[in-house]
């Protein structure tokens, strides 16, 4: 049902069934934008060449799969979000798993609740997003042969010898805690405000570029899916043959877990950003967090990896994440392609780092209540520091073990639920053939 009704789902976003009275903070649209900024991110970029790099073309199938199972769970779990707000100590409306798990299973399952919030904590940390943001200037920017470029890295690589840290890091990771503090103790309001007007212009500057690419190699592309769709039954370019399953299983779990770690579906970060929008009918929710998937790694994920694919650069062993992207751009635009990138990188990270900061501080509202929730940010841009110095593959298993943590509680809640959720989709649908609201 929800499949059918995507077209309401975009009717909902324009704003045409808006209610300026009903109960939240922020528009469909912000609600989107915001739960877009952190999903449509470093995970279509860097998440993909990841996969690429270690799982080959198949891991995108799976990737494919993840979305098309995670419409339908984002439907689900943003409805939810709506249907069992609950509220604060200060008497707020709040929505997310850890208030439908509570206000629609009962008090007893409060302990699944507290699992929830404390994973996420850790779980909606910016490490991700600050690393690669800092990889990508450090291997790009910095690199440059120039004098500046040349001067900037031996003074970088000095300092790596004395401290075991690049002084170039630790710019960038001061520099992104001022940036990102600016905006994220304005809270959701205003997070929902600058990723409104972010996001768009961040997707359309991305697609255009890649778009450009593939019109460029566009004989490829029947090739390329083809390649996608038959390794996916086949793992012959996974690096992991010694993993569980054989190499065949290695690259789906890449694809899987990069493409939950690109949409966060039935993660429960997306029914926290939803459970503040302004609405009486939580199906509209549902129906609008349903399209994120759809964007995010039906649309966005497979272009990039088409770029990927068409330049070459997924081939090339000896880069990673970010670089891997970068190496394609600099192959399919070159002069400006690397410093499309590097614009699109650095407003995708920042605008979810923005997104994330709102996820981690409704997780310790819930814990320690209202009064004490302003103290996460504090951890939040130390975060955001520690990310930018510290490995890749440091900060890629503590984050899929974190999101691994949230998905738990709240896909056992969901499924319980899940018959309240199609019990309303039924009345909300048959209120709407039959015109039993208007605009409301």
């Amino acid at each position: 049902m929800p499949y059918r009704n995507f077209r309401h789902g975009i009717e909902v976003l324009t704003g045409k069934y808006e209610d300026p009275n009903a109960p939240g903070d922020i528009n469909h649209f912000q609600a989107l934008s915001s739960t877009l900024a952190a999903t449509v991110g470093m995970g279509n970029i860097s998440g993909v060449a990841i996969a690429l790099g270690v799982g080959g073309p198949g891991a995108i199938f799976w990737m494919w799969v993840t979305a098309l199972v995670g419409m339908a769970t984002k439907y689900f779990t943003c409805t939810l979000s709506i249907m069992y707000r609950g509220k604060d100590t200060s008497g707020k409306i709040q929505g997310g798993p850890m208030y439908y798990i509570v206000e629609g299973l009962g008090k007893k399952w409060k302990p699944l609740a507290i699992f929830f919030s404390l994973a996420g904590l850790i779980g909606c940390t910016p490490m991700f997003q600050s690393n690669q943001l800092t990889q990508i200037i450090r291997d790009t920017i910095l690199a440059d042969s120039g004098a500046m470029g040349y001067n900037t890295m031996i003074l970088a690589n000095s300092f790596i010898t004395e401290t075991g840290f690049r002084l170039s890091d630790i710019y960038m990771g001061i520099i992104l805690v001022i940036l990102v503090s600016l905006v994220i103790f304005g809270g959701i309001k205003r997070i929902g405000y600058v990723a409104s007007r972010l996001v768009p212009l961040m997707v359309l500057i991305y697609i255009m570029t890649v778009v450009y690419i593939i019109i460029n190699h566009i004989t490829e592309v029947p090739y390329y899916f083809s390649l996608i769709i038959t390794d996916a039954f086949k793992g012959e370019f996974a690096s992991g043959e010694a993993a569980f399953g054989g190499a065949l299983g290695f690259m789906i779990s890449q694809g899987i877990r990069r493409g939950a770690f690109s949409n966060e579906a039935g993660i429960g970060t997306e029914a926290m950003a939803h459970g503040a929008a302004k609405t009486r009918e939580p199906v509209r929710e549902g129906l609008v967090g349903m399209l994120e998937p759809a964007i995010d790694t039906l649309l966005i994920c497979t272009m990039t990896a088409l770029a990927l694919l068409m330049t070459g650069a997924w081939t090339d062993t000896t880069v990673d994440g970010i670089t891997m992207t970068a190496v394609a751009f600099s192959e399919g635009i070159p002069v400006i392609g690397l410093y499309l990138l590097i614009i699109c990188v650095f407003i995708f990270s920042i605008t979810t780092m923005f997104t994330y900061s709102y996820y981690g501080t409704k997780c310790l509202n819930f814990l320690v209540g209202e009064h004490n929730k302003h103290y996460y940010n504090y951890f939040y841009i130390f975060s955001i520091f520690l990310g930018s110095i510290t490995t890749i593959d440091m900060v890629i298993n503590l984050i899929d073990g974190m999101f691994a943590m949230m998905a738990i509680p709240t896909m056992i809640a969901t499924i319980m639920l899940a018959p309240k959720v199609m019990e309303a989709t039924r009345d909300y649908f048959r209120r709407k053939d039959q015109g039993d609201f208007d605009h409301y």
